[in-house]
């Protein structure tokens, strides 16, 4: 007897997904809701489970593959996992893949040692992280579905552990000698160096190497350029004295952070100060359908997080009815889910305005790109003590937005 695993229902609007990785090999031995493989859509990334237990006999899509929805990724064979209701805690290949890399010391904890909750089965991705840095989970606080274990949250329990001081650095290598330039000649130009001048040489490798873009970077791209081509967009620029922010975050925050157990930051004062010009600006948070015009009633914020794959715009929904606190959690959550790759495509949809914080970046002033439908976003930059003149003439250093 055998049992097709088949691309599940993507969510509204998402019709296709590409094979990202599979977790199994072709003969391999699973268990009933164990993780088989990784697909990637348009915007998010989801782990499909082995509908039954028994031997992987066919890999019908193989990563890099493009699917729909139903279509068949490959086949479970009946055996002995058969019978299993749960995944094991400790199967063999599980074991396996928790043993450390050649290049690890040998006096890390032996993966071994680390015994997972049988009663919620770790993903690939988090065993991964458990096995390489030596962790008990039970010993970090989940926020999954069901108790489960994310990566987002080995994640944070790596960052907030205490690191050891480095190691004393070695010497810097003596840079290759390299003869001082000959003085400029009668034409002021300077000469090219003498003969035998040598230079730190190129590392060894391609000249070029070819990486197939993710499909979330794909979409991103694709998203981008169709606003670039169709939207008539005007942008303006405005300065923002920062100061009384500056001086409400300082007198509060440390109440702050101690009452609701998170960071006074910046983006709750964008946040509320849009929702309030929204409301003074209806048109603003409105898009065109066609020969219409919407105008939404509700405030629906996309916080734009940069990540290494590429970028999404979390929204923080019906902003207008949340505090201070509720929107600092919320993107705080929101950016967490994020960077481990766990945001839903609720939590990625219905956005009605836009917030980019190139600020993180250094960057003094930039151009954001409209996220249609909307009509409008608002790029936010570094804050900067820059002089400014004042009504009585007199010229001070503020912080300057």
């Amino acid at each position: 007897m055998t049992t097709q695993i088949t691309v599940p229902a993507l969510g509204e609007s998402v019709t296709e997904a590409t094979v990202a990785k599979w977790f199994k090999t072709v003969g391999d031995v699973v268990a009933v809701d164990e993780p088989l493989l990784e697909l990637e859509t348009d915007k998010v990334t989801l782990e499909v489970n082995a509908p039954a237990g028994g031997t992987l006999a066919e890999i019908t899509a193989p990563a890099g593959a493009d699917v729909g929805v139903g279509a068949l990724l490959g086949v479970i064979a009946e055996g002995a996992a058969a019978a299993k209701a749960a995944r094991p805690a400790a199967a063999p290949k599980v074991e396996t893949r928790r043993e450390a890399p050649v290049t690890k010391p040998a006096a890390a904890p032996a993966p071994a040692a680390v015994t997972p909750p049988a009663a919620q089965p770790l993903s690939p991705a988090v065993r991964k992280l458990i096995g390489e840095h030596g962790l008990d989970p039970a010993a970090i606080a989940a926020s999954g579905k069901d108790g489960r274990l994310t990566k987002g949250d080995v994640l944070a329990h790596i960052e907030a552990a205490a690191r050891p001081a480095p190691p004393p650095a070695k010497p810097a290598p003596a840079p290759a000698a390299v003869p001082p330039p000959a003085a400029p000649t009668t034409t002021g130009e300077t000469p090219w160096p003498a003969a035998g001048a040598t230079y730190p040489p190129r590392p060894a490798g391609p000249r070029e190497e070819r990486v197939r873009m993710t499909r979330l970077r794909r979409r991103i791209a694709e998203h981008l350029k169709e606003s670039q081509n169709t939207a008539a967009t005007l942008t303006t620029y405005n300065e923002a004295d920062m100061g009384a922010v500056n001086a409400l975050r300082n007198e509060f925050k440390d109440a702050f952070e101690k009452k609701y157990g998170v960071r006074l930051g910046y983006m709750s004062f964008f946040v509320k100060a849009c929702v309030t010009a929204l409301r003074e600006f209806p048109v603003v948070n409105a898009m065109i359908d066609g020969e219409e015009i919407v105008y939404r009633n509700h405030y629906d914020i996309g916080v734009a997080v940069g990540l290494d794959e590429g970028l999404v715009v979390p929204v923080v929904c019906d902003a207008d009815a949340l505090g201070f606190a509720q929107v600092e959690l919320t993107i705080a959550n929101l950016a967490k889910k994020a960077r481990a790759g766990s945001l839903t495509l609720d939590e990625l949809q219905g956005g009605t305005f836009t917030i980019s914080n190139a600020g993180v970046y250094g960057s003094l002033n930039s151009m954001p790109i409209l996220n249609l439908p909307q009509s409008a976003v608002l790029g936010m930059h570094k804050i900067q003590q820059r002089p400014v003149v004042l009504a009585d003439g007199s010229i001070v250093a503020r912080p300057m937005m």
